[in-house]
């Protein structure tokens, strides 16, 4: 996969982890794309450093459609327009979990890991910059595009983890 980097693990979960990665990597490689193996990989760690971990319960394959599809849900995965673009049902039916029973699991590990729909957390890298929502912030009661804001403005979203980094401080920018 595209990082070299484990996620922490609590030891004693660490066989849990790789189980379901390798349940997530096997579908991502064949049907999406190495950002949404990586995210997979670290939602799944994520929910194996709970308390009590989420992830002993329950089939692995089910908690492996659930995180992909909560992470695609996120990521526009069901739109035609998008790509990669698979159906839910079709997303289901490649870990071998029914579409009720994967939109459920989806949705319990969005409450549980506080998943909301206009922050930056879980969106895959390609999508960060071309996403208006993460960018608009509630100003003075305004709503706003910080990356309009003056930079001190934007350090100050940054350091509240309400952006993901300062556009401006790209090696690509074109500013």
């Amino acid at each position: 996969m595209a990082r070299e980097k484990q996620p922490s693990v609590p030891a004693a979960l660490r066989p849990t982890y790789e189980a379901l990665v390798a349940i997530t990597d096997a579908v991502c490689r064949a049907h999406l794309n190495d950002e949404y193996a990586d995210l997979a990989r670290e939602m799944t760690a994520a929910l194996c450093r709970k308390r009590p971990s989420p992830v002993l319960r329950g089939q692995p394959k089910t908690w492996a459609c659930g995180i992909v599809y909560a992470i695609g849900a996120k990521n526009f995965l069901f739109d035609r327009s998008q790509n990669p673009y698979i159906a839910a049902g079709d997303l289901c039916k490649l870990f071998g979990v029914g579409a009720s029973t994967g939109s459920a699991k989806a949705a319990e590990i969005r409450k549980l890991l506080k998943i909301r729909p206009f922050d930056h957390a879980w969106t895959l890298p390609s999508r960060v910059e071309d996403n208006p929502l993460i960018w608009m912030l509630s100003v003075n009661g305004f709503l706003m595009d910080i990356r309009d804001a003056p930079r001190g403005a934007q350090e100050e979203a940054l350091r509240r983890g309400l952006i993901p980094y300062i556009p401006a401080d790209r090696p690509d920018h074109d500013g």
